[in-house]
């Protein structure tokens, strides 16, 4: 027996669990290929928004004087929302060389750096120009990539 999406969406789950396993695990395999279908396919329709849409977002930043977060434009009747957020790297290899140089001062290296060797935005920017200048070279800052998303705008 072939089950139909429509059908399992109008199953709920203790129908679902009721099912032979055979056509649970069919329905788990197609649910697999779907969402890697998905997937593959939202990559993709990101990227070509980022070909038609990147240079417009890059001129509305610098018209907004923003270089992260969400800015919105238009492009006849759809708005563009484009959402780019902060991405800071912290060079491990500072990281660490400055954590040993806590540590031999007799603080807990912990009250400034995470064991993972990265520091929250929130803790560095509340820092005193004097603590951030130690950390300032193992420190990049770069924009994650951007998500578009598309909405109808309704005519008055």
């Amino acid at each position: 027996m072939t089950l139909y999406p429509a059908d399992l969406m109008a199953m709920s789950v203790k129908q679902l669990a009721a099912l032979p396993v055979v056509q649970m695990a069919e329905f788990a395999r197609h649910l697999q290929e779907a969402q890697s279908w998905l997937d593959i396919e939202h990559a993709k329709l990101q990227a070509a928004l980022a070909v038609n849409y990147d240079d417009r977002a890059h001129k509305a930043r610098l018209e907004a004087g923003q270089d992260f977060g969400v800015i919105h434009f238009e492009d006849g009747q759809v708005r563009i929302t484009v959402d780019t957020p902060k991405q800071v790297i912290w060079n491990q290899q500072q990281l660490e060389a400055i954590a040993k140089r806590i540590t031999a001062s007799g603080e807990r290296v912990e009250d400034y750096i995470d064991i993972t060797y990265g520091i929250a935005e929130a803790r560095y920017v509340n820092w005193p120009p004097t603590l951030q200048k130690q950390f300032a070279t193992a420190r990049t800052v770069e924009a994650a990539p951007s998500s578009f998303a598309l909405s109808i705008v309704q005519e008055i």
